[in-house]
C-alpha cells in the first residue's frame, strides 16, 4: 500500500512538472526570439515574410555592398547579418538599382534599405530611419591630368558631372554645374567612372570609400578631391510607421557596437 501511494505521488509530481513546462513555453521559439529579443517585445516586426529580414541594396557600392562569388558582401551585408541574428531572423538580400529602393520599401518588397543610405529630409518624408551607424563624405573623382584642385575651381566651367542616380552625389553636384542637364546619372559608380575615363563626363561625385576603391582599381588614371563637402550619416531605412522594426534594429545596433562585432565588420571591409 505504501509503495502504491508512493507511486501515485511520483506520477503526480511528474504530471505537475509537465504542466509547468507547458505553461512556461518549453523549448519552443518563435521568429523574433534571440538572446536579447523575445516575441513579446515586437511580435513579427511587420515583415514581408515571417522569419525573414529582407534587405534591399545596390551591390555596386564597395566596400559597403558588392558581389563576391555570386553573393552580396560588404559592410552593410555584414552588419545586417549581425542584426538579423540578434532579432532571430534569417537575412535575405535583394540586389536592385539604387533609385528603385524607396519604391521597393514602400511597396513591401523589402523590409529595410541598407545601402550606404544617407538620411535626407526628403527621404524622411517617405520612410523612417534607424540610428546612424557610419559617417561619410562625398568625394570628387577626376582624370589625373585634370587642372582642377577644388570644387570652387570647377564652378561655372560648364562641366559634366557623373553621379549614381538617386544618391546624394546628385545634390552635391547641383551647385557645381551650370545646369541640371550637366548632371549625368548612372546606375552605379563603376559606370560613372568608366564615363569619366572615356571623356563623357569631366568628373564623378560619389561617397569617399567607393571613390577610394575606384582609385585603387584605376591607379594613376584618376585622382581624388577629398574633404570638399559636409559629412553625412548612413542609417538603415524601414517603412514609414514601422516603429517595432525600427526600435528592434536600434537595439541590435547598440548591442553589436558594444560587443565589438560591428567594428570587426567595418575593419574587414574598410581599409
Amino acid at each position: 500500500m505504501k509503495k502504491f501511494i508512493k507511486g501515485l505521488a511520483v506520477i503526480a509530481a511528474a504530471s505537475l512538472m509537465a504542466v509547468m513546462a507547458t505553461a512556461c513555453g518549453g523549448d519552443t521559439q518563435k521568429p523574433g526570439n534571440s538572446d536579447s529579443f523575445n516575441a513579446s517585445n515586437t511580435a513579427n516586426y511587420n515583415l514581408v515574410t515571417g522569419g525573414k529580414l529582407i534587405m534591399g541594396t545596390n551591390a555596386e557600392f564597395p566596400p559597403f555592398e558588392y558581389k563576391e562569388g555570386g553573393s552580396v558582401v560588404g559592410v552593410d551585408a555584414g552588419v545586417m547579418e549581425l542584426v538579423a541574428k540578434k532579432l532571430g531572423l534569417t537575412l535575405e538580400i535583394k540586389d536592385m538599382t539604387f533609385d528603385s529602393l524607396p519604391e521597393a520599401l514602400a511597396g513591401k518588397n523589402i523590409d529595410v534599405i541598407a545601402a550606404g543610405f544617407t538620411i535626407k529630409p526628403e527621404r524622411e518624408e517617405k520612410m523612417d530611419f534607424t540610428d546612424t551607424y557610419y559617417t561619410a563624405k562625398q568625394t570628387v573623382i577626376l582624370k589625373s591630368d585634370s587642372p582642377y584642385n577644388s570644387i570652387e575651381e570647377m564652378k561655372d566651367k560648364n562641366l559634366k558631372i557623373g553621379v549614381q542616380t538617386g544618391t546624394t552625389g546628385m545634390n552635391d553636384a547641383a551647385p557645381v554645374v551650370t545646369g541640371e542637364d550637366n548632371i549625368v546619372g548612372y546606375n552605379n559608380g563603376s559606370l560613372a567612372v568608366e564615363a569619366l575615363l572615356s571623356g563623357k563626363v569631366d568628373a564623378v561625385i560619389i561617397d569617399n570609400n567607393p571613390a577610394k576603391e575606384y582609385k585603387d582599381q584605376h591607379g594613376d588614371d584618376v585622382k581624388l578631391l577629398e574633404d570638399q563637402f559636409e559629412e553625412e550619416e548612413y542609417a538603415i531605412a524601414v517603412r514609414k510607421g514601422n516603429k517595432e522594426l525600427q526600435d528592434a534594429i536600434n537595439k541590435a545596433l547598440k548591442e553589436i557596437k558594444e560587443d565589438g562585432s560591428f567594428q570587426k565588420v567595418v575593419e574587414q571591409y574598410v581599409k
